[in-house]
């Protein structure tokens, strides 16, 4: 379900959308609804479907979607928890299944995600069992891991620790198992499905429920999932009308043709970033999107971080303006007037600039980050610059040197283009919030690297800055950082290369 501003609100799965629907829409069951769910009613505008094949593929795409867009009137599926995969290194001594939630570029083989966590434990028991693979967690275990572990008493292992089963053998049962969990296992299924008749002609009943949940299990996990068709309507928006109707509410001159929007982002102190966002004509103009590190600013403070980005912004803007035409800012007009004045005389000439002012800068915030844009403005010179604030909780429009703010109808146009243009800009912060945070998750390779502590690879990352470029670094350059030595180096540098091995020189 979305809203007016075509912004996610609720994601659901149903197997008949006329009967879910009804549910909600009924006018009896809408008397009866609590206000959470009227509060819903009343913001939905517009629907947009995804059709899929069974159940399992609908709770993964709702778990999926709900992730990406985290809608306002969901509650489940809004945490970072994941749904279960199956990992397994074939370049291990002796491979084993292992689960996870997460996937790396690590040359690892994964399968999945699984909708069913208990289906899925059930079944890969199931296949231990069948092929004889080992689930004890030493890299290569040996002797003592035999003495302690009965797997192979009850033949559920063939016991590699101690020679039972040479290395070429057990890693063509791990690759029979591995096409197991791609779906080639209708042999199996069938023996069990026989089983289970034979339990039952014995009127063994428990042991044939048994072999029934067990071939439901298997049936689940194993089970090809497909890709889904998408619907969607077309939007209704008219920016240039909208245009208009905020540069009235606004007192602007014009239509503001360009606009730029500002957002911080701070999820934790580790990366506080910043976006900046552009529109022209009242849509995206993508290509002068820009987005900021946080530099001068320690600890999460919206209010100094809004201070740098506003100064880095247009302060570039002013030195390539300066650059351009050196004269430019030598004479009594105003640095808005001299830029746009030159930005004009390019575009007459034919030659029109990358740079230049935008008709409406807006900050995400109320008026403390408002007051923050003012002032490095006002510190650039650019005080005829129009500028605005957007607070989120009443949607309040704050303008500089004015106490009371401008409320708009929820259906006015130009509000409805401020929120396009503001939540754009909390899209862009967040992404490249993650995308760095995705950098640092890269990190936790060196995590595998036998010797490298957690002291040891700060100590590296320090130096070199990225994993990237440790792997390009030579063994004496690894050698020299503090607490690493000669050998450990090496084994830094034999690391990466068997990594590189594996993944076919991607890593």
């Amino acid at each position: 379900m979305r809203d007016r501003l075509n912004r996610v609100i609720y994601v659901g799965k149903a197997r008949s959308l006329r009967k879910r629907l009804a549910q909600y829409f009924t006018p009896s069951r809408q008397m009866r609804s609590d206000p959470k769910t009227r509060a819903l009613l009343e913001s939905v505008w517009d629907f947009e479907f995804h059709t899929v094949n069974n159940e399992p593929e609908s709770l993964l795409l709702e778990g999926k979607l709900i992730k990406e867009y985290r809608p306002k009137y969901n509650i489940s599926f809004r945490d970072d928890k994941r749904f279960l995969m199956v990992k397994v290194n074939m370049d291990d001594p002796f491979p084993r299944f292992q689960l996870t939630r997460t996937k790396k570029e690590d040359g690892n083989r994964y399968f999945g995600p699984f909708a069913h966590s208990g289906a899925l434990r059930v079944t890969l028991n199931l296949i231990k069992k069948r092929f004889g693979l080992r689930s004890c967690r030493p890299a290569v275990p040996g002797e003592a891991d035999y003495k302690h572990c009965l797997d192979h008493v009850i033949k559920n292992c063939s016991a590699p620790c101690v020679g039972k089963i040479e290395r070429e053998a057990y890693v063509a049962r791990v690759e029979e198992a591995c096409g197991f969990l791609e779906g080639r296992s209708q042999e199996a299924v069938a023996a069990l499905e026989q089983e289970m008749r034979d339990a039952a002609g014995r009127m063994d009943f428990e042991r044939a429920a048994q072999l029934r949940d067990m071939v439901e299990d298997l049936k689940r996990t194993t089970k090809p999932m497909r890709r889904f068709t998408r619907h969607t309507l077309p939007s209704t928006i008219n920016p240039l009308t909208d245009l208009e109707e905020l540069a009235e509410v606004l007192l602007l001159p014009g239509p503001p043709t360009v606009m730029e929007c500002f957002d911080i982002s701070n999820i934790s102190t580790t990366h506080v970033v910043a976006s900046m966002v552009s529109f022209k004509n009242g849509v995206p103009d993508k290509s002068n999107y820009r987005r900021y590190r946080i530099k001068s600013v320690v600890g999460q403070n919206d209010f100094a971080s809004m201070a740098e980005v506003v100064r880095r912004r247009y302060s570039r803007i002013l030195l390539e303006a300066r650059e351009t035409a050196p004269e430019l800012l030598e004479n009594q007009e105003s640095p808005v007037e001299a830029v746009r004045r030159l930005v004009a005389q390019r575009e007459a000439d034919g030659r029109p600039l990358p740079v230049r002012l935008p008709d409406l800068v807006i900050v995400d915030g109320g008026k403390g980050q408002l007051s923050s844009a003012c002032h490095e403005l006002g510190g650039l010179g650019l005080v005829e610059l129009p500028v605005i604030g957007l607070a989120k909780e009443y949607e309040e429009i704050f303008r500089p040197n004015e106490s009371n703010s401008i409320r708009l109808p929820d259906d006015s146009g130009a509000l409805r283009l401020l929120q396009r243009i503001r939540d754009e800009a909390h899209r862009f912060a967040n992404g490249y919030h993650q995308l760095l945070m995705k950098r640092r998750i890269g990190e936790s390779l060196l995590d595998d690297c036998p010797g490298i502590s957690e002291t040891r690879k700060m100590a590296l990352l320090r130096k070199f800055g990225s994993v990237e470029r440790i792997k390009k670094a030579s063994l004496e350059e690894i050698a020299a950082v503090f607490g690493i030595g000669p050998r450990l180096a090496e084994g830094v540098v034999e690391f990466f290369a068997r990594l590189r091995a594996r993944t076919g020189g991607v890593a």
